[in-house]
Formats: C-alpha cells, sequence, structure tokens
C-alpha cells in the first residue's frame, strides 16, 4: 500500500515540544503514532529530526506543522526552514476550529499534537516562509513601544494620585516625573527609528502612506498591525484576520437561553491594544464610521460594543488596502 502524505504535527510550549508522526496511504487512511517529547532547544531540534528519520520513509518528503504560540514556535521555525523541510505554520484559532469536528472533549499537549498532525495529514498545506527581517525588527520595537507606553500611562496615573494625596513626599514625585521624561524619550525614539526603518522599504513606505490617510489612523497602529501578522502574511480572509485579534463575536444561544454576546479576546493582544484609541478617534472624526458608531450606541444602548465594531472595521479596512495596494478614500461608498 503506497504513502501518498507525511506529516508531523508538532505542539509548541516554551521549554518542550510534542509531536505525532502521521502519514496517509492510497486508502486514505492515516496511521499516526504516539507522541514523543523533545526539549526546545536546538539539541531538541536534532533530536526531533532523528525520531522523524526513523518513521519516515526517505523517498517521500515529510510536512511538519506547527502553531504560531507566541513567540516560543520561532526557533523551531527557522531551524527547520533553514535545512528547506516542508513546514506549516498555522494560526491558533485555524487548528481550534479544526478540533471542534474531532470527536474528542479533552485536551492536553498528546491530543494537540495528534490533532494537527492529522490537520497536516487531510489539509492542503501551504509553505511557511521566514518573516521579512524588516517585519522582524518592525514587531520587536512596536511592542517594545507598547510596553513602555503602558508603563508612561502607570506613571502619569501614579503622579495624579500622590498629587492629590495628603501631603505626597515631593522628592517621590520628582523621581516619578523623571521617569516620565524617560519614557517619553525612549518612545519618541523608537518612533524614530521605525520610520527610518520604513523609508528603507519603498513599497513599504508607500501602503503605509496611503492607509494613513484613514482618519483617526496613526502611523504605530498601521506598522503594529502588519508587525504582528507579518504584513498578513498568514491570513486568508477577514473573518480569520478578526478571530486572531480576539475580535471576533462569540454568541452563548441554546434552546430558550439567551446569554451575553461578547468579543472572545482569544488572539492577539496587540492588535487590539493598537485598535482601541484609534476606533474612539474615528468615531469622531471619520463620518461614515462616525455614523455605523451613532446607529451602534442608539440600537444597543452600550458604547462598548460600538467601540469594538469600529475596531473591527478599522482593522478589516486596514487588511482590505493592503492586499490591494489600494489607496483610501474617504468618500468611497462602502467600507
Amino acid at each position: 500500500m503506497q504513502t501518498l502524505k507525511q506529516a508531523v504535527g508538532i505542539d509548541v510550549s516554551k521549554d518542550e515540544l510534542v509531536a505525532c508522526f502521521g502519514s496517509l496511504n492510497t486508502e486514505l487512511r492515516h496511521n499516526i503514532s504516539s507522541a514523543a517529547s523533545f526539549k526546545n532547544n536546538p539539541a531538541g531540534f536534532k533530536a526531533l529530526l532523528t525520531w522523524v528519520n526513523k518513521h519516515a520513509d526517505s523517498n517521500l518528503s515529510v510536512w511538519f506543522v506547527m502553531e504560531a504560540t507566541g513567540v516560543y514556535y520561532e526557533n523551531l521555525a527557522h531551524f527547520l526552514a533553514d535545512k528547506d523541510f516542508d513546514l506549516t505554520v498555522l494560526l491558533p484559532n485555524k487548528i481550534k476550529s479544526y478540533m471542534r469536528t474531532l470527536d474528542n472533549k479533552s485536551k492536553t499537549d498528546n491530543l494537540d499534537a495528534y490533532a494537527i498532525t492529522l490537520f497536516g495529514l487531510e489539509k492542503t498545506l501551504r509553505k511557511w516562509r521566514k518573516p521579512d527581517n524588516l517585519f522582524k525588527k518592525l514587531k520587536e520595537l512596536t511592542r517594545e513601544y507598547t510596553n513602555i507606553k503602558s508603563q508612561a500611562a502607570q506613571a502619569k496615573n501614579r503622579v495624579h494620585a500622590k498629587e492629590h494625596s495628603y501631603k505626597p513626599a515631593p522628592e517621590t514625585l520628582k523621581r516619578i516625573k523623571e521617569q516620565i521624561k524617560l519614557y517619553n524619550k525612549q518612545l519618541k525614539e523608537i518612533q524614530n527609528q521605525i520610520k527610518e526603518l520604513i523609508k528603507q522599504d519603498a513599497d513599504l513606505y508607500t501602503k503605509i502612506n496611503n492607509i494613513q490617510k484613514i482618519e483617526g489612523v496613526g502611523l504605530m497602529t498601521i506598522v503594529t498591525i502588519l508587525a504582528e501578522t507579518n504584513g498578513f502574511e498568514l491570513i486568508e480572509s477577514g473573518k480569520q484576520l478578526t478571530s486572531y485579534a480576539g475580535i471576533d463575536i462569540v454568541h452563548n444561544q441554546s434552546g430558550y437561553k439567551t446569554g451575553k454576546t461578547r468579543i472572545s479576546k482569544k488572539g492577539n493582544n496587540f492588535l487590539r491594544k493598537a485598535l482601541y484609541m484609534p476606533a474612539l478617534s474615528a468615531a469622531k472624526h471619520n463620518e461614515k464610521l462616525k455614523e455605523i458608531y451613532i446607529r451602534l450606541v442608539i440600537r444597543k444602548n452600550i458604547k462598548k460594543i460600538a467601540v469594538i465594531a469600529i475596531m473591527r472595521k478599522l482593522l478589516l479596512l486596514i487588511y482590505t488596502l493592503w492586499k490591494h495596494d489600494a489607496e483610501y478614500i474617504p468618500n468611497y461608498k462602502t467600507i
């Protein structure tokens, strides 16, 4: 019986890789091994390849399949890509949706590795490409910017609290204010560094300028979204993108019972943070989005739902402009 396809599904965590080897034959039957564990380090990567070679048919290529779990998958992905293996990196929500189709209510690393292997055998896979160095640098800088901005906001809150407290220590206030000055200086330095990096790529520079014409959307928002999605490299649809950002709608309804509708928040937190303030700004200054915002506030009577809807609109708008290499036209009929 001939083997048609071979795949290795890998569940990645901070310290450990859990892998299953699977094959698909001409009768479309799966044969999946028991899970094996390896260290998430260079020695573990070599041990993984040795284990795979013992299972694999050397006359047929092997697909390695894994999820984009935080940053923990990156070293293994680059290791395999450098050796020119067939590799697919999937967004976590894609595997999660697939696992719902399986008759399995439990969740363990071994079961996750099994499901990823099964996905690799059953689905058409797209080969992963290493992120462009420019996007990698932008991602590091935008995340640093987000973290420092958060620290600056906390410091400002402390100053506010101290100034309104009874007889605050002037030395403490002085030190906190000096920290805020340092944070602001670092934020400007990061912004300037990002601007210089963008100018090095004429195509990227033009695309960002086109998107930046959206009212309420600034440079840091656009760059953060592009950096977190690697220029939307793994994104195949708007629905997948909103799910990855964690602003997809979760309904809670069963029979006559209707629970609270909410967003999943099971996605990239940096995307949500990047979109929140622009959504508030767009709801005031972007005429089309302002109409949507007001209509939702009147209908739902909850401002938060309206803001989330604007976040979603902005994200999909940026995605559409990027994919079609188009310039934003404020008076265009539809968003």
